[in-house]
């Protein structure tokens, strides 16, 4: 099967990468063309496969406890196109093709709001 989206990445990723406690890595998320860092969010193993494999950005909700794959419920879709780890392999940069809004407000990044309280 051959996917549109082809997702660079360091051989052995997922194994190389330093799984908090909870089994979880932080993923910055930055769009491919702009380069604007869009938002922040966690994966763990399984989820990472899913994006290297599909191409489709998948997630794991920490306050769910579970998988979800960007964009299947509000059409705002993340196709990885590249991702890196930092120099302690315990954080991921994500470089994406976004459609749509990144924030689940529907904001084009999860940065552009002002806080109230501020």
């Amino acid at each position: 099967m051959t996917h549109e989206w082809v997702v660079e990445a360091e051989a052995g990723i997922v194994s190389t990468s330093s799984f908090n406690s909870d089994g979880l890595i932080p993923v910055i998320v930055q769009d491919v063309d702009s380069r604007e860092v869009l938002m922040m969010a966690w994966m763990d193993a399984e989820a990472l496969t899913r994006t290297l494999r599909e191409g489709r950005v998948t997630y794991f909700s920490r306050s769910r406890q579970e998988y979800w794959r960007k964009g299947d419920t509000s059409g705002n879709t993340q196709h990885a196109r590249r991702i890196r780890a930092d120099c302690d392999g315990d954080v991921l940069l994500m470089e994406v093709a976004q459609v749509g809004g990144a924030c689940h407000t529907g904001e084009r990044t999860c940065f552009d709001t002002n806080h109230a309280d501020d």
